[in-house]
């Protein structure tokens, strides 16, 4: 590995940042010391016995800013892959920094907008709202006399945090090569997962986006608030939003919780929650008591959309699945659910995944289902799934950090408040929309026609597989236990493929004789039997078996 010249400075900087803090043994195993020829007295840190792994974790993102602090908050999403003590430190983490100063404020601002400040803003304040390590807010108003709250982004921040994302990729390069558990827990992965988020969250666009989105998801809610985004003031540094003027919900709670409970606000909040989680699928994944706000009458407003989840009607329906099959102690139930959420890999031991979703079957079945928690369910289910292999998408390891959030702030508003029974009719009306005869009819005809594109591309494919054969290129590794395993479903395959070439012909000579009983203006018959009549009826009932055993064997 080469060390890029530009970047000697910062590497020095977090390889200090890591010893100090007790690291030196990792630094030692990349080789870093050597690669830099570092001196020897930096090969171990100091003893620090007091801290825990977590804490001395937390410390070393804390020194070294922005790019690493952001990296350990997103990190505290991932229940599925790090411990609780570590996902405790990580969500301590605090980027609260100085503010820059009003010249800096306005030269961006300039710069973005392209004309002097007072052009874009009728009043401006020159002391900041919040200030954190990527941005600060100051309250404006334009002149069109509307209270706006205007994020500017800090001066290079962008250019420090892509270099400092670099260096981490190219560290991460080099530890999986010479340390064997990162590249057995896909760090490469996870970084470059969490770099694009990062990415996304320095570019202020797609937080107006997302504000966006999830404005229209309440436009017909008169209890739920979202700020409006003022485009024509909005650029990828710049987010000028409209200013509420609400109490946060983190400073209102302890002296409001009787008048929280009469005006219904953990059940408004929680309801809203859900609605953007099951019905319609993108969802504010950071909604702790500081990015709420309350208003009178108990409306709930909700503030800064960096971090948002999306969730497919797919993903949608196998989640309820797995609630289901949880509620009902289906064990089986559990199996599919982890399956159809993740990506399984090759090493995966389906005997003991059983196993494994028996114990986490019999933790809940006991438990009435009104008192269990979504978030903590969702966070075992993912450790599970990390333990052997599969692989679950970002934005549901996202939601489980959500819910659990959701949970904490419904629990501090109004305990008694049970957020499952709130989400059943959330459940209900999505399996519903699942078994609807169009929903059902979109679906077959999805399978239908991949089965035929299939069929299509079955000659190209036998050719490509003898090519291999001659070439010798061919490589089986074929264990005996799965042989028969592996020769029943080639077989099951085969035939499927066989019907669908036969249904695929069969259509193809019916297609012919529709056109040409059309262009004859007669029906055709054969011994008196109506050929286009009889055909369909085969037609038809050769797809119905082959869209039932391609649904009966769930490996469509």
């Amino acid at each position: 590995m080469v060390i890029k010249l530009r970047h000697t400075k910062r590497y020095k900087e977090i390889i200090a940042a890591l010893v100090h803090h007790g690291f030196g043994y990792l630094v030692e195993e990349m080789g870093l010391l050597q690669l830099l020829s570092l001196p020897r007295r930096w090969r171990r840190g100091p003893e620090t016995p007091a801290k825990t792994l977590g804490e001395r974790v937390r410390l070393v993102l804390e020194e070294l800013g922005p790019a690493f602090v952001k990296l350990g908050q997103l990190s505290s999403t991932r229940q599925d892959l790090f411990p609780p003590d570590i996902l405790r430190e990580l969500e301590k983490l605090q980027d609260d920094v100085p503010p820059f100063p009003m010249n800096e404020v306005r030269d961006i601002l300039e710069r973005e907008l392209g004309k002097p400040l007072e052009e874009s803003y009728r009043e401006f304040r020159e002391t900041p709202l919040a200030a954190a390590s990527i941005g600060q807010v100051h309250y404006a108003r334009l002149h069109t006399d509307e209270q706006v709250a205007v994020k500017i982004q800090r001066p290079s921040v962008d250019e420090r945090i892509r270099l400092d994302l670099e260096i981490l990729a190219e560290l991460v390069q080099l530890a999986e090569r010479r340390i064997a558990w990162v590249a057995q827990y896909q760090v490469a992965d996870l970084l470059e997962e969490l770099s694009r988020s990062m990415l996304d969250e320095l570019d202020y666009t797609h937080e107006s986006r997302n504000t966006d989105a999830i404005a229209r998801q309440f436009a017909a809610n008169s209890h739920v608030v979202v700020p409006q985004i003022y485009w024509s003031h909005t650029t990828a540094k710049v987010l000028t939003m409209e200013y509420i003027d609400g109490i946060k919900l983190n400073h209102a709670r302890e002296r409001d919780k009787e008048q929280f409970r009469e005006e219904r606000v953990g059940e408004r909040f929680v309801n809203a929650m859900l609605k953007q989680i099951f019905t319609d699928g993108v969802f504010h994944a950071d909604p702790h008591p500081g990015n709420l706000l309350v208003l009178p009458g108990g409306r709930i407003v909700f503030i800064d959309f960096g971090m948002v989840g999306r969730l497919s009607e797919e993903m949608r329906f196998h989640l309820i699945s797995f609630l289901i099959a949880m509620m009902r102690g289906d064990s089986e139930g559990l199996v599919r659910a982890v399956l159809q959420l993740g990506m399984v890999g090759e090493d995966a031991d389906m005997i003991v995944l059983e196993r494994e979703m028996e114990r986490l079957r019999e933790k809940y079945y006991e438990v009435p289902f009104a008192e269990v928690s979504l978030g903590q369910a969702l966070g075992d289910l993912f450790k599970v799934a990390n333990k052997h292999g599969i692989r679950i998408p970002s934005d549901l390891t996202l939601l489980g950090k959500t819910l659990l959030t959701m949970e904490g702030v419904a629990a501090s508003i109004d305990p008694g408040l049970s957020i499952v029974s709130l989400a059943e009719p959330f459940g209900r009306k999505l399996l519903k929309e699942r078994f609807r005869p169009s929903s059902i009819r979109k679906r077959a005809w999805k399978s239908a026609t991949e089965a035929g594109r299939y069929a299509l591309q079955l000659p190209k494919e036998i050719q490509q597989i003898s090519r291999l054969i001659r070439t010798g290129k061919l490589k089986l590794d074929v264990g005996m236990p799965e042989l028969e395993v592996i020769l029943r479903k080639l077989d099951q395959v085969s035939n499927r493929i066989t019907i669908s070439i036969v249904l695929l012909s069969f259509s193809i000579v019916l297609v012919g004789l529709m056109i040409a009983s059309s262009l004859g203006d007669k029906a055709s018959y054969i011994l008196h039997f109506p050929v286009m009549e009889i055909g369909s009826l085969i037609a038809g009932l050769m797809l119905l078996w082959l869209l039932y055993s391609i649904f009966k064997s769930g490996r469509s």
